[in-house]
């Protein structure tokens, strides 16, 4: 199971890789339209206090509480790829997942009501934001 790494030494907030996961995940995959028009919603967040800044996003865990937890089955992890989803179809935002999850990992998209998360972007090789770290603060490893 691939997972994103945060060394949080080397991140100084800039963001860069809440705005290469709203692009990934937009309709347009234009950074312009996905940020200005589309409103797309990262799916991960940027933690900032003073010196220290880290990204946070879904850890995939081995024991995912946000997927024990929900009511409503619209939160699952994959057996084979152990990656952690959410399909928004059943997702009914009643916010469980989010008391549930140890590492404050899960985006409230309060527009539409339902969770958002790192979804690895979809398989790729490398997810946007670790390939969009100019730092490399990010990186992806096996575990």
């Amino acid at each position: 199971m691939k997972r994103v790494q945060i060394k949080e030494e080397l991140c100084m907030g800039c963001g860069l890789c809440r705005v290469a996961c709203q692009t990934e995940h937009s309709v347009s995959h234009d950074v312009i339209k996905a940020v200005k028009k589309e409103n797309q919603k990262p799916r991960i967040r940027v933690e900032r206090k003073g010196e220290i800044s880290f990204s946070v996003p879904c850890r995939h865990c081995d024991e995912p509480w946000c997927a024990y937890s929900c009511i409503s089955g619209a939160m699952t992890r994959d057996p084979i790829t152990g990656i952690v989803s959410s399909d928004p179809e059943r997702c009914i935002g009643c916010w469980t997942c989010i008391v549930a999850c140890p590492n404050s990992a899960l985006i409230k998209d309060k527009a539409n009501h339902v969770i958002l998360k790192c979804d690895l972007c979809g398989g790729k090789e490398i997810p946007a934001c670790v390939a969009n770290c100019p730092n490399e603060a990010l990186g992806l490893v096996d575990g």
